[in-house]
């Protein structure tokens, strides 16, 4: 019984020494970390951090990101809109990684850590048990917790939340908004789709650190950082991969300042023509009330039933009014209420609010938006004065 108990004590201790021994980083070993530069959609935009393991001895050389999507997650469309989808880290060999990044002419930028044989092993340690099935799952957040911000979390904890972050040359104080709209085409549908489902808390001031949540700003910080007083944090910086071709140029005639700016022409024609004529239209407002409410319901869906925290006080409620879907049988009444004059007068009142909030600066707002608003305020006061006649 002894002899057997020894057996699987031994057997038990040789296993384990042989799982840390393929675990062990040699004193030739890196640890980097690896930044993406922007694609050309909208998920990949920001670009996208990795840690990078070398061990020539080994031959290990994989690459560590976070942020990949579960699709066999169960209702997975349903818990990535209530901001409820668990993200996992992944394990790419970083001749794949290489490849699939320079296909896309993305950029690859590497800065090695300057670290202690003990913190690159810690590092090592830590992304090794990260990735362990129980463990790969996260819950996401795009400002606080996502590709760019695991790693300067997961660096901090390697020295002991020892690293000390210095501004960089060109560092501006800028909102959350900014920083996206930054990477992004002001006229674009990306930049609008993101103005009008983000509130205005994404309009404060966004502290240093905080903005580690774009990619670039992680290779930027680390370049200025160090662990402690004096000791740089990153000890060498090269380019893996440089960009070929130019960033591709939206074209103006499919952007939302020309689409949006031939219905807003459109919606201020037909009015013009009910005004001269001195008839209504009520397809057109049917069909405004109806975009409108429905907007307005999406928005508030957003705020109140979703755990995004970027989310809320939208105040594109103002003119996206979530009411309007339900007053739409107004307009199919010879006559409307009393009240529905009241209630367009307070939808000019909205458009009035929207452009206060925007000129001090509550919340910026989408310039695809400008011509869609303005055709609003011009309907809105034809049908008060229309139903007042």
């Amino acid at each position: 019984m002894m002899q057997k108990l020894s057996f699987f004590i031994l057997l038990f201790f040789t296993i384990h020494f042989s799982i840390a021994q393929q675990h062990q980083l040699s004193e030739t070993a890196t640890v980097s970390v690896l930044t993406v530069g922007p694609g050309n959609h909208l998920n990949d935009a920001f670009g996208h951090s990795g840690f990078r393991i070398k061990d020539r001895l080994t031959g290990l050389d994989v690459v560590y990101g976070y942020g990949e999507y579960d699709f066999d997650t169960p209702n997975f469309y349903l818990k990535f809109a209530q901001g409820k989808l668990n993200y996992l880290i992944s394990k790419t060999e970083y001749n794949r990684f290489y490849q699939v990044y320079s296909y896309y002419d993305r950029s690859i930028r590497e800065q090695v850590l300057n670290l202690t044989q003990a913190e690159k092993q810690k590092l090592y340690d830590y992304l090794i048990n990260n990735y362990k099935p129980e463990n790969r799952g996260y819950l996401y957040d795009f400002f606080f917790d996502n590709c760019a911000t695991k790693i300067k979390d997961v660096t901090n904890i390697a020295v002991n939340n020892r690293i000390e972050f210095h501004e960089p040359k060109d560092f501006e104080n800028a909102s959350f908004r900014t920083l996206i709209q930054n990477e992004l085409n002001r006229n674009s549908w990306g930049s609008l789709s993101i103005d009008i489902c983000l509130g205005s808390v994404i309009d404060r001031q966004a502290p240093a650190e905080d903005h580690m949540f774009l990619p670039k700003n992680i290779y930027k910080f680390f370049e200025n950082a160090t662990i402690g007083k004096n000791k740089p944090l990153v000890s060498s910086s090269r380019t893996l991969y440089s960009q070929q071709q130019p960033p591709a140029k939206n074209n103006f005639l499919t952007s939302p300042l020309f689409i949006l700016g031939i219905i807003a022409c459109f919606i201020i024609f037909i009015t013009f023509k009910d005004f001269k004529n001195q008839q209504q239209s009520k397809w057109l407002d049917v069909l405004i009330f109806a975009i409108t409410g429905v907007i307005g319901v999406l928005i508030l869906l957003l705020w109140f039933a979703t755990d995004h925290k970027g989310t809320h006080q939208n105040y594109n409620l103002l003119w996206a009014f979530a009411l309007n879907l339900f007053v739409i049988g107004q307009f199919f009444k010879a006559k409307p209420a009393a009240w529905f004059v009241k209630y367009l007068k307070l939808l000019i009142i909205l458009l009035c609010l929207l452009t206060l909030h925007w000129i001090i600066g509550v919340q910026v707002f989408a310039i695809g938006l400008i011509p869609i608003l303005i055709a609003l305020m011009l309907r809105y006061v034809f049908l008060v004065s229309n139903y007042n006649r």
